[in-house]
């Protein structure tokens, strides 16, 4: 009954939270900066919508995941990029409005590409219970506790009196912070005894997922002849997943599927950190950017 309640409702509920702050940062502005760096914006969402899950596949193949593990494993590369992503990549000095915009894109796709990565590593892997909700379920959920919340948040910015939306921003990310680590810790203690089982099997699996995807994600930047700032958001949107969204729809279905994304949360904030304050040493200092500094005012 308690992991019932976990999964259906505090869960949900914890995630939309996070993507109420996430749309409390965001403006029409942010969507349309697609427009203006089609390069730096194509190269970042093939690499998230494309690579994170292959290589998620790649890296369960290698370990032998147990099917249910491996499945999880599949679902965290599907997730989209998450709002601590934004806030590594604006202390690595790295393009921080590119960042924001492949967040809420692959936010927005997350609807089509956390069901489709689903159902194929469910069969992939022969898991069956994982498409007991139907994929139909699986988008409205994901719609629901994604979509939504991000679109109110983005419409309580444009109504709320412009000398307040950063101190309210602040709170709410605040929260959103605290809400994000009581989750992991709630998901990983709920499942104490199976984390701990398998643990040994995933530690490498997740370690290697995260720098893989990073250092792949970083290397295909510059052979696009995208600059430091601009590789430097990629590598950290593809290290540092919306794992809250991996723990809620997995929860969801069966509550071995969050294992995954419990553990990766225990290293991306470490190896998202290092590579932030790496990055941080090299990129030149970069002016304020346009969306960035004109949030204090009313929304376009």
């Amino acid at each position: 009954m308690e992991e019932s309640v976990v999964a259906s409702v505090v869960l949900p509920v914890a995630l939309a939270l996070i993507m109420v702050t996430l749309g409390l940062s965001l403006t029409t502005g942010d969507f349309r900066r697609v427009a203006r760096m089609p390069r730096g914006v194509g190269v970042g969402l093939a690499n998230l919508l494309v690579i994170s899950p292959l290589l998620a596949f790649s890296i369960a193949e290698l370990f032998a995941l147990p099917p249910e593990l491996a499945v999880g494993l599949v679902l965290l590369g599907a997730s989209p990029g998450g709002t601590m992503a934004n806030f590594l990549t604006h202390l690595a000095r790295g393009d921080t409005a590119l960042s924001v915009t492949m967040t809420a894109i692959s936010s927005l796709a997350a609807v089509v590409t956390v069901p489709l990565f689903l159902g194929l590593g469910s069969e992939r892997f022969g898991v069956t219970g994982a498409e007991d909700p139907g994929m139909l379920g699986v988008v409205v959920r994901v719609f629901v506790i994604t979509i939504v919340p991000l679109a109110a948040g983005m419409a309580l910015r444009r109504r709320w009196p412009p000398g307040g939306r950063e101190d309210v921003y602040a709170a709410a990310r605040r929260v959103a912070m605290a809400t994000f680590v009581a989750v992991v810790a709630g998901a990983v203690a709920a499942e104490h005894d199976t984390v701990l089982e398998h643990v040994s099997d995933l530690a490498g699996a997740v370690l290697t997922l995260n720098l893989a995807a990073m250092t792949i994600s970083f290397a295909l930047a510059k052979l696009a002849r995208l600059d430091d700032p601009q590789a430097t958001a990629i590598a950290i949107e593809l290290g540092v997943h919306n794992s809250t969204l991996a723990i809620a729809v997995g929860a969801s279905i069966a509550a071995v599927f969050t294992i995954p994304a419990a553990v990766y949360s225990a290293f991306m904030f470490a190896t998202g950190g290092l590579f932030a304050y790496a990055m941080a040493r090299r990129n030149p200092v970069r002016p304020p950017e346009p969306a960035a500094a004109s949030r204090p005012g009313p929304s376009p």
